[in-house]
């Protein structure tokens, strides 16, 4: 605990990587490829970080989160998943996967499965890594963030899969943030918090500052 969000220390023990960080990949949430979104990717930007935003949605973007889920439902979730992969295709092996709520699925199993991972970043969700077949890889860092009374973690069970996570997997951080709301670090949803989402911002440009 810092005074702001409770955390599972990242262990010094990773092994170095020989290989050159080539950025990150961004997903969206179920609200689609927002100006929030955009915005997030800017600040990371702003360092000299190379952040790839795709738009997993073609353009649609919604502003209920109720309406952004059932687009995805109809969908179906593993297109927007295989979508991620596909985006990913046109990326260098060694970025760091990045996702907001839905978009953690396809960054989740890119981490997971696609060799040469840099790292992971989750934003207000996880899923138990047995959903895509293998266990996290070794040396491959993570971060989850996620606020500790959001109904939507708390009921889907992905706070759950996160602190399985941060217990078991050497290099995870878990970060828990006071709050109900879901996609907070969105600054063009009604659920941002600016708190919350600047000390989330911090810490995520850190973990891009080591894996360089």
């Amino acid at each position: 605990m810092n005074g702001f969000g409770a955390t599972v220390a990242w262990s010094p023990g990773r092994p170095a990587s020989t290989t050159r960080f080539s950025g990150a990949a961004l997903f969206h949430h179920a609200q689609g490829l927002t100006a929030g979104c955009l915005s997030f990717a800017d600040e990371l930007r702003a360092p000299g970080h190379v952040v790839h935003a795709p738009d997993l949605y073609d353009g649609r973007t919604f502003t209920e989160l109720a309406e952004g889920v059932a687009y995805a439902e109809q969908v179906g979730f593993d297109t927007i998943i295989e979508r991620g992969r596909l985006a990913a295709d046109g990326l260098p092996t060694d970025i760091v996967y990045a996702g907001f709520s839905l978009g953690v699925l396809p960054a989740q199993k890119l981490a997971q499965t696609r060799p040469g991972a840099r790292g992971a970043l989750l934003f207000h969700a996880c899923v138990p890594t047995s959903q895509f077949g293998v266990p996290w890889p070794r040396g491959v860092p993570l971060q989850i963030h996620m606020m500790d009374a959001d109904e939507l973690v708390l009921r889907e069970g992905d706070l759950d899969a996160a602190r399985q996570l941060a217990e078991t997997i050497e290099d995870a951080e878990l970060f828990l943030y006071p709050g109900d709301r879901h996609l907070f670090a969105d600054n063009s949803l009604p659920d941002y918090d600016e708190s919350a989402a600047t000390l989330l911002k911090q810490r995520v440009l850190s973990f891009l500052d080591k894996v360089e």
